[in-house]
């Protein structure tokens, strides 16, 4: 624990994450509460499914793109624009009376102007810190991101479940606004210049870590997705278990991602992390098994507890393997696909559980979730020539060069 105090001692680590943490919550907010508003509203898991599909496709084009933006731009100017129109989007569905078509249009705009606020961050972190102190900050940062993914869910469940669905949206766009305000003002946002990319957008996919990254941070954020669906449908709409439930979940991502971040990171290092979160979601799946004598709780907090424990060291992983395999000047690119990848996932993974469910009652959400990880923990197992060994190396990005002139004498 001492690196990480040391960490937050640092000048502006501890704003900045805190910055970040506040204006990227709704990431881990909105795809729940569009969900149970959008059932609520029009009475199927299914059409809930489009409206987040359709936000998905707005986040696949938009993460990488908006990125690149930064390095040409500026980040001030592309996080604020994207912040005001996110922002609009996501009220409107909160309190506009629309139709199915109209809420996938809006939801598309709103996943296309999610602020960039994640590549960002990832690209600023390496100018904080030195390379010593760099892994361990993937790590504690990887365990703030678990207080989106999974402790937004709780405050989601909890409001939209016991007061409004509406008033959950208008929460999430809330912490948006405020904490997109709070991280654009930051000093450290206006004090790293992103150098312009000098490759084609898209070709730091061809880089083997950043699409490992980016495919198994896409299954793994999709099955915490199905998981938070299906959690809501076991306990439905009457009680607080699903929230707490989901909170056991966060807890045990946290001590997971505290407790892992000194631990060297070789080449199966995103194999066995993903092997927890698979070995959990597993056992999760037996609730099915006890269903009907009021033991469906407790089963899940266990069984939850243990995939959580992989999911935070999992992401740390996924951030330390792009960041050391990229130039500075694509880090934020590099970061907008990863984070893509998890946006679309945590959409795509809650539209899945929302059909199954549909056809199949709340076991489907899980057996979306057990699938996903499942497909997770198979990926950087067969493509573990694709992870880099980081054993007593540095995770920093490598440094931009360019040939220099020399004037003849």
């Amino acid at each position: 624990m001492k690196s990480y105090i040391d960490l937050l001692k640092t000048p502006g680590v501890g704003r900045i994450i805190a910055a970040q943490l506040t204006a990227r919550f709704p990431s881990g907010m909105l795809s729940l509460a569009f969900l149970i508003h959008i059932e609520h509203i029009l009475h199927s898991y299914g059409a809930a499914g489009l409206v987040l599909g359709a936000t998905s496709l707005g986040q696949a084009i938009a993460g990488p793109l908006t990125s690149r933006w930064m390095g040409r731009w500026g980040m001030r100017p592309v996080l604020s624009l994207t912040l005001v129109v996110c922002a609009a989007a996501i009220f409107t569905i909160a309190l506009a009376p629309l139709t199915l078509p109209l809420y996938m249009l809006v939801g598309f705009i709103g996943g296309l102007s999610t602020p960039p606020i994640q590549p960002a961050v990832r690209t600023i972190y390496p100018k904080m810190v030195n390379s010593r102190q760099l892994t361990p900050l993937f790590s504690l940062d990887a365990s703030a991101q678990e207080i989106i993914w999974i402790a937004g869910p709780v405050i989601t469940t909890f409001v939209a479940v016991q007061i409004s669905s509406v008033l959950a949206i208008c929460i999430a766009g809330a912490f948006l606004i405020g904490g997109g305000i709070w991280f654009i003002a930051s000093p450290e946002v206006g004090r790293v210049r992103i150098p312009r990319s000098k490759r084609k957008f898209g070709v730091v996919l061809r880089r083997p870590a950043v699409m490992l990254g980016t495919i198994t941070g896409f299954l793994l954020v999709g099955s915490c997705a199905a998981v938070e669906a299906g959690v809501v449908a076991v306990f439905g709409e009457g009680g607080p278990q699903a929230g707490l439930v989901l909170a056991i979940w966060a807890i045990g991502s946290i001590v997971g991602g505290l407790s892992l971040g000194h631990v060297p990171i070789g080449p199966w290092a995103l194999a066995r992390r993903m092997f927890a979160v698979l070995v959990g979601l597993s056992l999760a799946l037996g609730y099915t098994l006890v269903q009907g004598y009021g033991l469906e709780f407790w089963w899940l907090a266990v069984t939850l507890l243990i995939a959580g424990i992989g999911i935070a060291p999992a992401l740390a992983v996924i951030f330390a393997i792009v960041s050391s395999s990229v130039k500075f000047s694509d880090t934020a690119e590099a970061y907008g696909w990863v984070g893509t990848g998890q946006l679309i996932g945590a959409a795509l993974g809650s539209a899945a559980a929302g059909f199954l469910i549909d056809a199949n009652g709340a076991v489907g959400g899980f057996w979306a979730a057990g699938s996903l990880a499942l497909v997770g923990f198979l990926v950087p197992t067969v493509l573990r020539r694709w992870h880099p060994d980081l054993r007593g190396k540095d995770a920093s990005p490598m440094a931009d060069t360019e040939p220099v002139p020399i004037q003849p004498s």
